[in-house]
């Protein structure tokens, strides 16, 4: 094995013996290149930087020494001149024929630590660039959670001046996270603090999650969320000074993160100030905002929704190159803020270039752009258009640079895509009070390319079974609106409960759009085949509804949703309204339903929600209400009671009414049991109202208002989420079925 001295120490030595006959600058007559084999000699003078005919210096000697050196071509490099003649002596370094590395399988691991290293098959061996691929191995491994990995290199000299190297890699065991820890002045307690970062603590259930391992990566990030987290509650001055990782075992480390929170600040004035020749009028909205958060906590989302106000106002193309820079003037307590608005130059799309849609057709990408060629260049809207693609959720990667052109105020659009795998299979179980459910389905996002999704589904349970499959086209004929159809065919049984059975076949057609920010309207239609049939002990009003039906309805909806997420939302709302209208109905039932939800953050841990619903079923022709389109309380509005045992009955039968209402408040309250962050508790309180049967107002129990009270807890289980909730009715009717406990277990896989 050759013993390969440092490249520092080389240079070091032979510059010591070089020598120079005269220390003033001589000519050089002649240039020798000896010992080369690979390497031409001519690329080698090229490596020089000198030529016949050149003075040279001794520092000049020094600087061939070097630039011969830093081509990574050579072991070895000596550069002596004499008597007019430059001689250069080269040992050429062994050129790696093969590269192995032992240790890794796993191609997560695998790729992201080896993609990244210098030395490759076929390059010349330098054991510097070795040392250095070395220790990017270490590096990349400690972000998968490996802190005691080692690796060890060995290299096999062949003849013809070649070399194999094998990297022997021993991952050892993982460093777990056994504890997380926040120290200094922290405010909050550690279970808000644990909720805002990534990492967490090592526990036997979260058998998936990586982010139970120390990765170096990750601290980085949880650093930026806790201080984010903190300048939203205004702690303008908030430093998280260290964060560093205590082995307190053979391989278990506690995380300790040091905050220094400060003290709260509060916005004093905030003034917004524009060009002279600008219409404040314009800017009216904007104004109001700015003196609606004067005296409020300091908080960076306010700020961040100043600015998206003032990028709304730039979508306008009158203002579509304005651009706002920001002055803060610090007091004790307070905070001044100038809002700068200045107009920059305008830029127009030249092109906009598509990479790596191998499936994909252009056109669906295409259409997600919220501007086009041609059109004025504005960032928001480039943004917007990126996110539009994300959304498709058919890609793995959707990257954009912006380029300018060779034009005059013209820039180019260049968005690479990586496409992933769009099909899936899920399946889901669960139990709980009212039986078992089962459910499997199949998905595709992306049929033949065109962005189409595909879905089958179907779900069973012990009175029920429900088939649909279901096709989304996300823009049809580009047009900005979805285009959905669906085929549904279902079997219930309430023969015991309601007094009926029902199989009921058909479709929708749909189609939905965003008219306005994040507000989206619906239009569907419905054509279905239903036969109901009923048992002895039916009413006669009952039994009369009993046969065969044919219904078509259309479908109107508003959708505007405006929460800061979709799961564990903690502020915002989110409002529906659905209207269906019979268009070919024997009964002629037109139906509608409003909910709203409210999401609040009252104070540290402490999510509160209000919700409003109200549903009401009516009959055009003033026949009754087919049995299969009567309304009840939904079970998610009403705990407490058994799910649609509510109400009026008809020989026994529960019958539903035309009018639903309830009002539901929740809260969860702080951590409970020590080391649960898994485990969410709440309190609640639901009261609902069900009233109006259209063919016997003496059934009417109008003046029965049900409410509950109790306790929820959400627990992320091993094999899935658990709810379960402890309900006290405390007003109900006689005909009313209680239910003290409910419980929900089930998963996805």
């Amino acid at each position: 094995m050759l013993l390969f001295m440092p490249k520092v120490l080389l240079i070091i030595f032979f510059v010591s013996t070089i020598f120079i006959s005269n220390s003033y600058s001589e000519l050089i007559n002649k240039i020798e290149v000896s010992g080369n084999n690979r390497v031409s000699s001519e690329t080698i003078k090229m490596f020089s930087e000198i030529a016949t005919g050149d003075d040279i210096k001794q520092n000049d000697i020094n600087e061939i020494l070097k630039q011969i050196y830093d081509s990574n071509f050579f072991n070895n490099v000596q550069v002596i001149f004499q008597d007019g003649v430059l001689r250069i002596f080269v040992e050429e370094s062994p050129v790696i024929q093969n590269i192995t590395y032992n240790g890794i399988k796993a191609d997560k691991i695998k790729k992201p630590t080896l993609s990244e290293l210098s030395l490759k098959p076929r390059v010349s061996y330098n054991e510097i660039l070795l040392k250095r691929d070395k220790e990017k191995i270490l590096s990349s491994l400690k972000n998968f959670g490996y802190y005691f990995s080692t690796v060890d290199v060995l290299t096999e000299n062949l003849d013809d001046n070649k070399i194999n190297i094998t990297f022997d890699i021993n991952l050892g065991k993982k460093a777990k996270i056994k504890k997380i820890k926040f120290i200094g002045n922290k405010i909050y307690k550690d279970k808000k603090l644990k909720n805002i970062i990534i990492s967490e603590e090592f526990k036997f259930w979260k058998f998936i999650s990586g982010k139970k391992y120390l990765n170096e990566n990750l601290i980085e990030l949880d650093k930026r969320l806790l201080k984010n987290f903190y300048l939203n509650k205004g702690f303008y001055n908030i430093e998280i000074k260290t964060s560093f990782a205590k082995l307190i075992d053979k391989n278990d480390f506690e995380l300790i993160y040091n905050i220094n929170a400060g003290n709260k600040i509060f916005f004093n004035d905030l003034n917004l100030i524009i060009p002279a020749d600008y219409d404040k009028n314009n800017f009216s909205d904007l104004i109001n905002l700015l003196e609606s958060y004067k005296g409020e906590i300091y908080s960076l989302n306010g700020i961040e929704k100043i600015l998206d106000k003032i990028d709304s106002i730039s979508l306008n193309e009158q203002y579509s190159s304005i651009k706002a820079t920001v002055e803060e003037k610090i007091f004790p307590e307070k905070i001044n803020i100038d809002f700068i608005i200045n107009e920059t130059e305008k830029y127009f799309v030249e092109k906009i270039n598509i990479f790596g849609n191998n499936v994909t057709q252009e056109n669906v990408i295409r259409n997600q752009f919220e501007i086009d060629e041609g059109d004025p260049f504005n960032e928001i809207l480039q943004k917007k258009s990126v996110n539009n693609i994300k959304s498709l959720n058919i890609f793995k990667k959707v990257e954009s640079k912006v380029l300018n052109s060779q034009k005059e105020n013209n820039k180019i659009i260049n968005i690479s895509v990586e496409e992933k795998p769009t099909g899936e299979i899920l399946a889901g179980a669960g139990i709980g009070t009212g039986g078992g459910t089962f459910s499997f389905g199949v998905k595709e996002n992306n049929f033949l390319g065109k962005g189409i999704g595909l879905n089958t589904n179907l779900n069973v349970s012990g009175d029920s079974i429900k088939g649909i499959f279901t096709l989304k086209n996300p823009n049809f004929q580009n047009s900005d609106k979805s285009l959905s159809f669906s085929l549904e065919s279902s079997e219930y049984d309430n023969l015991k409960t309601f007094g009926y059975k029902t199989n009921k076949n058909g479709f929708f057609l749909g189609t939905e759009f965003e008219y306005y920010d994040d507000l989206f309207l619906g239009l569907k239609t419905s054509n279905f085949y239903e036969k109901i049939e009923t048992d002895s002990t039916a009413s006669v009003r009952q039994k009369s509804q009993a046969g065969s039906y044919y219904d078509s309805f259309i479908n109107l909806s508003f959708n505007y949703d405006k929460r800061n997420q979709k799961f564990q939302t903690s502020e915002g709302f989110k409002s529906y309204y659905s209207l269906n209208l019979p268009i070919l109905s024997k009964t002629n039932t037109l139906t509608n339903i409003y909910n709203f939800q409210y999401f609040t953050e009252l104070y540290d841990q402490n999510i509160s929600t209000i919700s409003f619903y109200i549903k009401n079923s009516l009959s055009i022709s003033g026949d009754d209400i087919k049995l299969s389109e009567r309304s009840y309380i939904p079970s998610s509005k009403l705990r407490g009671f058994e799910s649609g045992k509510v109400g009026a009955k008809d020989s026994g039968d529960y019958i539903g009414g035309n009018y639903v209402t309830a009002i539901n408040f929740s809260s969860t309250i702080p951590q409970i049991l020590e080391n649960s962050e898994t485990t969410d508790f709440l309190i609640f309180m639901d009261i609902a109202n069900i009233w109006g049967v259209d063919y016997d107002s003496s059934l009417n129990d109008s003046s029965k208002i049900r409410s509950s009270i109790g306790l929820g807890v959400d627990w992320f289980t091993v094999v899935g989420p658990l709810n379960f909730s402890l309900a006290y009715p405390i007003t109900k009717d006689s005909n009313d079925i209680t239910e003290s406990f409910r419980f929900n277990l089930g998963t996805t896989f």
